[in-house]
């Protein structure tokens, strides 16, 4: 039944009927759900205070309003649901395990490292498996993920263990976050000598939101000052509580620099899968699982760390991951070796891809190339839709006048070396907070070195180029130079945080505050031919300073503002100031409005700093 909404547009009554739409739909498509006409929608929208076009991404609180008012729930999908719902549409799933009981395999546990940053987290996979991460990190911080597969032996069986390095920076909270959806096991690691610190317990509670089971190394028991049974204790009132307590979860106290420990840390984690978990995987379905890490490499193009959650990942198979598409070109060992095919369990570089996925994109493998572009183009339009809606401020009917007004905004492209840094660095700048008047928006991101293309767009649209772990090229760096293109490098993720907030400052308008400098008494008041009335004052307080800002006051009351004191005389002599206890005659310039026993008060109006 048609009723009348708002200025008496008319538009069809939900009564109560839920629409399902995606993330970052248009009224335009709301239209179609609910066989209305989009300019009602627009019309109906614009009474209740929000200025949309019919073809813009809206965000969920406007599309949610606006369904309140006309009667309709609107349902905004999950990121999940969209995806589930488009591998629907070719007859996929995601995730569903499935076929004969015989096709299942034991499968290695995944393993997360998570704790506080400089506790030691990579440093303990460095000493598993002899390599040296950390001295590749900038400031020691690891700033990727990394996926590793060890083997070690339990009770005389070789037994491989995946491990997910995460980075340790709070920044990259989003990317931890992550690293917990895929693992099967968290290894936290807390530094004996420090304790339990924020990102611990940050780290704990991601774990426990993923329902793992969890194993505490308590790291760098050789330093002085260690004390494992002081962490023990602080852990059980988190209620993770040692074994050798009464409790469920193994603590191995372990040192990455003398190798202790290590050993039976494994035991540990091999032990905790067994008991707790039942870790089988289907071999023989069409191979599915989760990337880890995406970066551009100069030699082979697009590159993807990926972990296999079922079924076998084979050359040759026809990828997509993300809004990526490809055919995998060749498997590659965290060693870079090759590899025919990659079991469930088992972390791979793919090369093949025509693009860089983002980290935490799930990936599958489709039977035609044709399926996986369309697959990719579709996932690639509702995240653009999604990031529309997110960009969009929402500008109400009060808030019109101001927002006609000019607005600041700081534009933004960001390259970095791989995916995952790229999103987080992002994230976070998109968290600095400093004015409603400036805005910080982010034009373009991506993997790889800073191109010409990049830094023509930058000259467009007046932008700073952030390069993360990666360099301008060739002709680009000439045009950046040629035509004053901004354009920083950085390799530690604060650092650019703190100078895009000093930027930010730096484009707010200044704040003036006003400083008093003196007030003088009216004494006498003199006629000074072609120059007016001249008071004859004598300086109660402060410094009265000549071209300073002055007010008039009589009786307390400002009788006139926005004064200058353009003449300043101390008997015949010109002054530049006169101090306190002295006499003078002060020219407020056109103003003669001067009597006996008015204050002359000046100010001066100083930039105010900011925190």
């Amino acid at each position: 039944m048609a009723a009348p909404s708002m200025g008496g547009v008319q538009l069809p009554r939900g009564n109560g009927q839920t629409v399902r739409l995606p993330r970052g739909a248009s009224l335009t498509d709301l239209a179609e759900r609910i066989n209305a006409q989009p300019a009602a929608l627009v019309t109906a929208l614009f009474h209740l205070g929000e200025m949309v076009t019919a073809t813009q991404s809206v965000n969920d609180e406007t599309l949610q309003l606006l369904g309140a008012e006309i009667g309709w729930v609107i349902q905004v999908v999950s990121p999940e649901d969209e995806d589930r719902e488009l591998l629907e549409d070719f007859d996929l799933t995601f995730g569903d395990e499935e076929g004969e009981e015989g096709d299942w395999d034991i499968r290695p546990p995944v393993v997360t490292v998570m704790g506080h940053v400089d506790h030691g987290k990579t440093k303990l996979l460095d000493a598993l498996r002899n390599t040296n991460v950390v001295a590749r990190e900038a400031g020691g911080i690891t700033q990727h993920i990394g996926a590793y597969q060890i083997v070690t032996e339990l009770e005389g069986n070789e037994r491989p263990v995946t491990f997910i390095d995460t980075p340790g920076h709070e920044s990259f909270t989003a990317m931890r976050a992550r690293g917990a959806k895929v693992t099967d096991i968290v290894v936290l690691v807390v530094a004996a000598d420090d304790g339990v610190m924020p990102q611990t317990v940050e780290a704990l509670n991601h774990a426990q939101a993923a329902e793992v089971p969890i194993v505490v190394a308590v790291n760098k028991i050789d330093k002085e000052g260690a004390n494992p049974a002081k962490i023990r204790q602080q852990l059980t009132e988190y209620g993770l509580v040692a074994e050798e307590y009464g409790g469920d979860t193994m603590f191995v106290d372990v040192s990455a620099t003398t190798r202790q420990g290590l050993d039976e840390l494994l035991t540990a984690i091999l032990l905790t899968a067994d008991a707790s978990l039942d870790l089988r995987a289907n071999i023989e379905q069409d191979p599915q699982g989760v990337v880890i890490e995406g970066k551009l490499d100069k030699g082979r193009g697009p590159v993807a760390t990926v972990l296999v959650q079922r079924g076998t990942l084979r050359q040759g198979d026809s990828i997509v991951a993300g809004d990526a598409y490809g055919r995998v070109r060749s498997l590659l060992d965290e060693h870079g070796n090759k590899l025919k095919e990659a079991l469930p369990s088992r972390p791979v570089q793919v090369v093949g891809l025509t693009s860089v996925p983002r980290a935490g994109d799930t990936f599958l493998v489709v039977e035609e190339d044709r399926v996986a572009r369309q697959i990719a183009d579709r996932r690639q339009a509702r995240i653009r839709n999604a990031q529309n809606a997110s960009m969009r401020k929402r500008i109400s009917l009060e808030d019109l006048d101001a927002a006609l007004k000019e607005t600041r905004q700081l534009n933004l492209i960001i390259k970095g070396d791989n995916s995952g840094t790229v999103e987080a660095l992002e994230e976070a700048l998109m968290k600095i907070e400093v004015s409603d008047d400036i805005s910080l928006r982010v034009i373009h991101r991506g993997v790889g070195g800073i191109t010409k293309s990049d830094i023509d767009l930058a000259l467009a649209d007046d932008v700073i180029v952030l390069g993360f772990n990666v360099r301008a090229e060739g002709q680009a760096t000439e045009l950046a130079n040629r035509e004053g293109v901004d354009v920083r490098y950085y390799t530690v993720i604060y650092q650019a945080i703190d100078e895009i907030e000093a930027a930010l400052k730096g484009m707010l308008k200044p704040v003036y505050e006003e400083v008093q400098l003196g007030s003088a008494e009216v004494r006498e008041v003199f006629r000074v031919p072609k120059i007016g009335n001249v008071a004859g004052s004598l300086v109660r307080s402060g410094t009265i300073v000549r071209n300073s800002k002055a007010r008039l006051l009589r009786d307390g009351v400002v009788v006139a503002d926005n004064l200058t004191v353009e003449s300043l005389r101390r008997f015949k002599d010109d002054a530049t100031e006169v101090r306190e206890g002295y006499e003078c005659g002060i020219g407020l310039g056109s103003f003669n409005d001067i009597k006996i026993d008015d204050v002359i008060e000046t100010f001066e109006m100083r930039e105010k700093p900011r925190d």
